[in-house]
């Protein structure tokens, strides 16, 4: 048990709520503003404005939130090259195949990703080949498991939200309100999530 410790701390593999909770989903968040945020906001500009090539760039800035998320999550969690740069098609996947619940999908696949890439970077003389090959085969394989089932629950939370939404239409705006006031006071809040 001492060796695989040492490996981890080795390795740079801490498994706690911080690590996961905190600085990944920090990390994500922002991944997810510099992509799909900016890029509906630009998208919208142009639309307003009547500027195509903004609507364009906006449109390619969206495409790439699994993406952008991924490699932010990868950063937070201090992945070497290989393994961050291998995070892009597995974000991508994760986002693609996790529908409505696509970035709490991209959130626990590439954080497992990451962690397997970071475990095997430099263990062997053909890391160029083992990291990425390691890093996407993981990934990619995961979201194929688990990101329509994690997609189906994101949109069946939708629909019970948006059912008792019509239900109890005073209730449900403040439980919202109570619930993003307090996701917004914590003392590891982010304004950005």
């Amino acid at each position: 048990m001492e060796k695989f410790k040492a490996f981890l701390a080795r390795k740079d593999i801490v498994i706690s709520a911080h690590r996961y909770g905190i600085d990944a989903l920090g990390a994500m968040a922002q991944g997810l503003f510099c992509s799909l945020l900016i890029g509906t906001i630009l998208n919208t500009l142009g639309q307003q404005l009547g500027i195509p090539v903004l609507e364009e760039v906006g449109g390619y800035a969206t495409q790439m939130s699994g993406p952008a998320m991924a490699v932010a999550i990868g950063y937070a969690l201090h992945c070497p090259p290989l393994a961050l740069f291998s995070l892009v098609p597995v974000g991508f996947s994760a986002n693609e195949l996790g529908g409505a619940g696509g970035p709490l999908a991209v959130l626990i696949i590439a954080i497992v990703a990451a962690e397997f890439g970071k475990a095997v970077s430099k263990e062997t003389k053909i890391d160029i080949l083992v990291t990425p090959l390691v890093t996407i085969f993981v990934g990619v394989a995961l979201s194929m498991l688990i990101a329509p089932p994690v997609g189906e629950a994101a949109s069946w939370v939708g629909n019970l939200i948006m059912m008792a939404t019509d239900l109890q239409p005073f209730l449900m705006g403040i439980a919202v309100s109570v619930l993003v006031g307090m996701a917004l006071t914590l003392p590891n809040s982010r304004a950005d999530i």
